[in-house]
């Protein structure tokens, strides 16, 4: 299992748009994936489990997987928020 914290910086947080992106990227990979905000888990190839989530500008969020290419899934996901999604 790997994990890693981030910030999401992008202005209207993770909204339907960049969580569509979001969902895409992690399904790409064969591990489980979660993103966590707070107590609260969702699975992180689910549109409905990660906006159930209500992250916001500026919430730290960590992103987990479990699996055999664990790490770059974590790292990928990381790398795509720290982009802001182009907003």
């Amino acid at each position: 299992m790997f994990s890693k914290e981030v910030e999401v910086r992008n202005p209207e947080g993770l909204h339907a748009r960049p969580a569509t992106f979001f969902i895409h990227k992690a399904n790409t990979f064969k591990s489980s994936v979660w993103v966590e905000n707070g107590d609260r888990r969702a699975n992180a190839k689910s549109l409905l489990g990660v906006l159930s989530l209500g992250i916001a500008k500026d919430t730290k969020i960590t992103i987990i997987a479990d699996g055999s290419d664990e790490e770059t899934a974590v790292e990928e996901l990381a790398a795509l928020i720290a982009t802001g999604f182009a907003e």
